[in-house]
């Protein structure tokens, strides 16, 4: 393995995956809460929850780089076109794993919510999605690792991000810098991985804390 190339260019290298990181972090921000709106509507209104299941899977079914070409002559060249497709992907893990996070919760503590005089919003913000958190974290953490992965088609349509190392080295069979940019594809969703894994360890803690001092 030549890693000569990797180690003379690392500042470039870093800087890419920075702006890597950055573009996958946007498409979740955009995501998260529209995956929440649409399951949360998922779970209110029971009728509705497969169809948007149906929806979202069938979005994940279609070929990445064939959705791009086609948001190509609509939405141009750059980041838009890579942000919306993220988005799209994101969607089935994000809404999968909330909906069946808050649909694991027990209806009988909603029920004491309801009880003691709180609105739907409130039963929903300050009960069941903290009880759902540690599922929907789960969620995030394979969307933002698949995100980071699919941003490589952004290079194709100049977005920026690993993707244009990727690509360069493809358009000028320069293998030492397509090998380069895997490096720094699979360091990336590794480190990301773990850091969220980290959150959902922490969090468990916390709330197992919480509900010893409650005993």
């Amino acid at each position: 393995m030549d890693l000569v190339y990797f180690f003379d260019n690392l500042d470039e290298i870093l800087a890419l995956s920075l702006e890597h990181l950055r573009i996958s972090l946007t498409a979740l921000m955009i995501a998260l809460p529209v995956a929440l709106v649409v399951s949360v509507i998922g779970v209110w209104f029971r009728p509705a929850r497969q169809p948007l299941l149906w929806t979202v899977g069938a979005l994940y079914t279609i070929p990445s780089l064939a959705m791009l070409a086609f948001l190509i002559p609509s939405q141009g060249l750059g980041l838009r076109p890579t942000l919306i497709l993220l988005v799209m992907y994101a969607q089935i893990f994000l809404v999968r794993n909330i909906v069946t996070g808050l649909t694991g919760v027990d209806p009988a503590v909603l029920e004491a919510a309801r009880g003691v005089g709180m609105t739907p919003f409130q039963v929903l913000g300050r009960v069941w999605l903290p009880i759902a958190l540690p599922v929907i974290l789960a969620g995030v953490r394979i969307a933002l690792v698949t995100i980071i992965g699919l941003a490589i088609l952004g290079g194709w349509v100049t977005a920026g991000g690993l993707g244009e190392l990727l690509f360069s080295g493809i358009n000028t069979n320069h293998p030492a810098k397509v090998l380069a940019g895997l490096i720094a594809i699979v360091s990336l969703a590794l480190l990301t991985d773990l850091t969220i894994r980290l959150i959902e360890s922490l969090t468990s803690v916390a709330r197992a804390r919480r509900a010893g001092n409650r005993r």
